[in-house]
C-alpha cells in the first residue's frame, strides 16, 4: 500500500506561514478550503474555542480529524463534532499524546483493576497555555491517563485549586472516585521550579511506579517463594520479599506514534487509539474539576477556556 502523502497546511498567520513554507520545504495552502480540497485526513492544531469552527467545515466533509487536546471548549461543542463525524462517515481521535509515553505503553500489559492512582505533574511556569486554568492545560492528559488505566467512569469529583501567577487557577489537586471504588489522586502545576510527571499505580498484584519525563518505569510485587510466616515473624530487607521488574517498551517518540496510530485507524488497520468519546469524557471530567474549584472561588467563575489552547 502507498504510504501517505503530506498535502501541506493552513496557518491564519501569512508571515507565519511563509517562513513554515520556506523552512520546511513544504505547502503552505492560501485557505482552510483550500487544504481541505487535497486531504483525506488532518490534524486540527488551533487554540480550543476554535475547534468547532474549523471541525465543522473538515468533519462536514468527510474528512478524519485528529484533534488536539482537549477536544473542545465545551461539551455541547463536543457533541456536535462527533455527531458530525457520524454523520459523514468521518474519524476523529483527540490528541491525548501521553497514551503513547514509553513508561505508559511499558506499564500496560501489567495494569490490573488498580485501586489508586496518584499522579502528578509539575512544570515550571510558561506563557503559553496560561490563559486558561492548568486543569484544562496540563491536568487533563493525567485526568486521561486515569480513565485508561482504571477503565469506567468517575462517579464523584473533589477538588481545590488556587491562582497564584495568573487569574487562573494554576494549581489543582482533584480526587476521582470511580463506579468500581478505584480513587485517583490528580496534581498539576505550573509553578513549580522543577518539571515532574510521575504517576503510581497501586493494585492488588502489586505496585507501579513510572516517570513520564524520562519514560521509565518499575513494577514491585511479593515474590512467589515467600514465607509469609517468615515475613511475619522478623524484619526482613525489602529485596527479600518483593521482585522489581524493570518496565521496558521499544522507544518512539510519542508525537510520532499518535501520528502513525491516527493514520493507521484511517487507513482501516486498526483501531482509532484515542476516540473522540474518549476526549469528550476526559473533558466532561476536567470541566466538572473546574466547576469545583469554582464553587469554592466563586470569583473565578468564568475564567475557563475562553482563551484555551490546544
Amino acid at each position: 500500500m502507498q504510504g501517505p502523502a503530506f498535502a501541506g497546511f493552513f496557518d491564519s498567520r501569512p508571515d507565519h506561514a511563509a517562513k513554515v513554507s520556506q523552512e520546511l520545504g513544504v505547502t503552505a495552502h492560501p485557505s482552510l478550503h483550500a487544504l481541505l480540497d487535497v486531504v483525506d485526513a488532518v490534524t486540527i492544531v488551533v487554540p480550543t474555542p476554535a475547534h468547532l469552527e474549523v471541525a465543522r467545515e473538515v468533519l462536514g466533509r468527510g474528512i478524519h480529524a485528529l484533534i488536539e487536546k482537549p477536544i473542545a471548549a465545551t461539551l455541547e461543542e463536543a457533541d456536535e463534532m462527533l455527531a458530525l463525524a457520524r454523520a459523514n462517515g468521518a474519524i476523529v481521535q483527540t490528541g491525548h499524546v501521553e497514551r503513547f509515553n514509553r513508561a505508559i505503553r511499558a506499564a500496560l500489559p501489567y495494569v490490573d483493576a488498580p485501586r489508586f492512582i496518584e499522579s502528578d505533574r509539575l512544570a515550571p511556569f510558561n506563557p503559553r497555555g496560561a490563559d486558561v486554568a492548568v486543569v484544562l492545560d496540563l491536568m487533563i492528559h493525567d485526568i486521561d491517563l486515569v480513565h485508561t488505566l482504571v477503565g469506567g467512569r468517575a462517579s464523584s469529583v473533589l477538588a481545590v485549586g488556587v491562582p497564584v501567577l495568573t487569574p487562573f487557577v494554576d494549581i489543582a489537586n482533584a480526587r476521582l472516585t470511580f463506579d468500581s471504588g478505584a480513587v485517583a489522586n490528580i496534581t498539576a502545576s505550573r509553578v513549580s521550579r522543577e518539571r515532574m510527571r510521575k504517576l503510581r499505580i497501586f493494585q492488588q498484584s502489586g505496585y507501579l511506579s513510572l516517570d513520564l519525563g524520562s519514560g521509565e518505569g518499575e513494577f514491585f510485587r511479593l515474590r512467589g517463594d515467600v514465607d509469609i510466616a517468615a515475613l511475619a515473624a522478623a524484619p526482613l530487607a525489602l529485596e527479600q520479599f518483593v521482585e522489581r521488574i524493570p518496565l521496558r517498551a521499544e522507544e518512539g517518540e510519542p508525537l510520532r506514534l499518535e501520528f502513525e496510530s491516527f493514520l493507521a485507524a484511517v487507513r482501516g488497520e486498526s483501531p482509532v487509539a484515542v476516540s473522540g468519546e474518549a476526549g469528550r469524557e476526559a473533558l466532561a471530567v476536567a470541566l466538572q474539576i473546574v466547576a469545583d474549584i469554582e464553587r469554592s472561588l466563586p470569583s473565578l467563575s468564568g475564567r475557563v477556556v475562553a482563551g484555551a489552547r490546544a
